[in-house]
């Protein structure tokens, strides 16, 4: 597949990863007033950076919708995805950043490729980060497949290049719970999960989504993820 105008590699690969962490504000408000740029990173000053990024997989599709909604309307548990992008030698966010994810529908079918063929579209978009780095996405908790544990394809562009390809994981326990209920609860005895998983083991544990559970009954997830601008 050739990639978009979104989709050129970026400069990142010379620094060998990004970071993914959920910090809250305080921690990242400590590491702006450390200092900044390489010499930070290099002491430890500022800690939001560098986790291994991870392999693009076989499903990407280039040139995917800009929208928040990306169901279709297909069932699943609703999830709502808080993807933050910062500025990995700073730590402070990046307005406009285009977040980009894609992932398998509760059945474990992607768009696009086998079963989903028909349609190249459902549970793909791109959001653009608004003045906190936010990209919100509306959508269901992925389903598994054989031989991978559950997981949410990301990447984040910048000025027309690729800064992070990566994958967002969910912990076991969290997934336990929601595979007990329709309509996961069709297929049991997934036969992968994080720890086995052998993409996970290169980093993942560094790319585990904060998950809550709202009034509503949606599950919230909530990452942040570090990326060199050039």
């Amino acid at each position: 597949m050739t990639e978009g105008k979104l989709t050129r590699r970026g400069s990142l690969v010379r620094l060998g990863g990004l970071v993914v962490g959920a910090l809250g504000v305080g921690g990242l408000e400590s590491q702006r007033s450390a200092g900044a740029g390489p010499a930070a990173v290099a002491s430890g000053a500022v800690t939001c950076v560098l986790t291994p990024e991870q392999t693009e997989g076989p499903y990407y599709i280039a040139n995917e919708a800009v929208r928040r909604n990306i169901t279709e309307g297909r069932p699943g548990t609703p999830l709502l995805l808080r993807a933050f992008v910062v500025n990995a030698s700073t730590c402070k966010p990046i307005k406009g950043a285009a977040v980009d994810i894609w992932h398998a529908d509760a059945s474990g079918v992607y768009s696009g490729f086998g079963q989903g063929a028909a349609s190249r579209t459902f549970m793909r978009g791109i959001q653009r980060a608004n003045a906190k780095g936010l990209a919100l996405f509306r959508t269901v908790y992925p389903g598994w497949y054989q031989g991978r544990t559950v997981h949410i394809h990301v990447k984040v562009h910048l000025g027309g290049n690729v800064v992070h390809t990566g994958q967002l994981y969910f912990p076991d326990t969290v997934t336990d719970a929601v595979y007990r209920k329709a309509p996961y609860n069709s297929r049991p005895n997934r036969d992968v999960r994080n720890a086995s998983d052998a993409i996970f083991r290169n980093g993942g544990s560094r790319s585990l989504l904060a998950v809550r559970r709202n009034k509503s009954g949606v599950y919230v997830a909530t990452i942040r993820m570090g990326v060199q601008r050039s």
